[in-house]
């Protein structure tokens, strides 16, 4: 069911938009966790360090698809928020046929040269070929992951962001039985777990594909799906290049991050895939908060309703103070049975290491909160060079930090936490003088 956000009560609005979102991902981070917790409880810590080292590469691709078809989501907002539904179907039936082509090309190079990749990041000889074998099944099932994001995204700039999580839930729970089916009950170890991820992003892409061909007319395009304008691709490119340069900043801040732990031993490894995992489970709901955000910005840009933005804006301010105020006190309480689910018994040193972190950043993530509202109010007016540019400067102050203190000064693994801290610093001091400069730009427009 497709939402016109151009009218109605605000907070009600973007609440009813996110909560479809956060327990989207949530069950989306499932597919990651369960491969963690039941890899490392039933195979080992060599395991559970193999599925962490192949994960940054995995994730910087995953993200860059979804980031292209991000960018292609906020002209679909703004094309249905300006009701002018000939343009959306061209620029839909266009960014599916590219994203195909794109899908299809990434998946043979990453096949091929899974490998090196690894070697790069200095993974151990002893857990590259189990990290190896994971990446090569999982990039199998590439095409759906694309499928998948692209039909999602497009639901959401709809205005509907409740199917995709009905699908997403279905997925998530055949990915945690088909990880004990194939890693517990038949013995495959990490493929096994690949294995079950691809399933399920084949049933998840399936069933968004069944449920748009009987409710949603406006994307049942017919012949249309064939219509492809250069044109079109070009700026949907120009977005969406952006936006997926943005989450691989993100996720390539990671895998530097990564090469300074992976030197630190297995330990360090496990504990890093653990907090990782922690981390993205206590941070999604912000971004998606910030997600809602830009879809209610870029609907309302479209009907050319500024004042309306300026007050979604403050109102997903609201919603981000409370939730970090939950989540904070959650993990910092939590640290123990949090990390504790992620390895087996008797492996204190690694419930340790990641106890040290998890006390300190929960005092840390309103930060992140603060950072991914600007960027969701930046990604809504459709400046995405704001985005990239605050993201790079982010992991760039991240993984020196890291570098220096942990690799350099020989630090603890609480350092990582730090890293975490100086990196949001430098993305604030810069989002902040931007914001203040266009919010003054918005409230003259408004005024006039």
């Amino acid at each position: 069911m497709t939402t016109d956000m151009t009218k109605g009560r605000i907070i009600p609005q973007l609440t009813e938009f996110t909560i479809p979102l956060v327990l989207g991902n949530l069950f989306q981070l499932t597919y990651n966790a369960a491969d963690s917790v039941i890899v490392g409880k039933f195979v080992g810590d060599d395991a559970l360090a193999a599925v962490g080292t192949a994960g940054p590469i995995m994730n910087m691709v995953i993200l860059f698809i979804s980031g292209m078809c991000m960018g292609a989501g906020i002209l679909m907002s703004t094309h249905y928020g300006a009701k002018d539904y000939k343009l959306l179907e061209r620029q839909i039936s266009t960014s599916m046929l590219g994203g195909l082509a794109f899908s299809a090309v990434v998946a043979l190079l990453l096949i091929l040269f899974a490998h090196p990749l690894l070697l790069l990041l200095q993974v151990p000889a002893d857990i590259i070929g189990s990290a190896k074998g994971y990446l090569r099944i999982i990039f199998l099932g590439l095409i759906f992951t694309f499928v998948y994001n692209f039909f999602s995204n497009t639901l959401r700039a709809l205005g509907d962001s409740k199917v995709p999580l009905y699908f997403l839930i279905i997925s998530a729970l055949f990915n945690v039985v088909g990880d004990l089916f194939f890693v517990v009950v038949l013995g495959w170890g990490v493929p096994g777990s690949a294995l079950a991820t691809v399933l399920s992003e084949m049933m998840c892409c399936l069933f968004c594909l069944v449920y748009i061909k009987k409710k949603v007319p406006l994307l049942c395009l017919g012949k249309k799906w064939r219509v492809f304008d250069g044109s079109i691709l070009w700026k949907t490119f120009n977005y969406g290049i952006t936006s997926a340069l943005q989450q691989m900043c993100v996720q390539l801040g990671k895998i530097c991050v990564q090469t300074v732990v992976n030197v630190q031993g297995v330990a360090f490894i496990a504990a890093f895939t653990a907090i990782n995992r922690v981390d993205d489970f206590a941070m999604t709901p912000q971004q998606n908060i910030a997600h809602a955000a830009t879809t209610f910005m870029a609907q309302n840009r479209g009907a050319g309703k500024i004042r309306r933005m300026k007050q979604g804006f403050l109102s997903s301010i609201l919603l981000q103070v409370i939730y970090t105020a939950v989540v904070a006190v959650l993990v910092f309480f939590g640290a123990r049975p949090i990390m504790q689910m992620f390895v087996s018994d008797g492996s204190e040193e690694v419930i340790g290491l990641g106890m040290s972190y998890l006390q300190l950043i929960a005092f840390m993530y309103l930060m992140p909160a603060a950072t991914n509202t600007i960027q969701g109010f930046f990604r809504g007016l459709g400046d995405l060079k704001v985005t990239l540019i605050s993201t790079i400067l982010n992991m760039s102050a991240r993984f020196l930090a890291a570098w220096l203190m942990v690799h350099v000064m020989h630090g603890g693994f609480d350092r990582l936490a730090w890293a975490n801290f100086f990196g949001w610093v430098a993305m604030l001091a810069f989002q902040i003088p931007m914001i203040l400069v266009r919010w003054r730009k918005i409230h003259n427009s408004s005024s006039c």
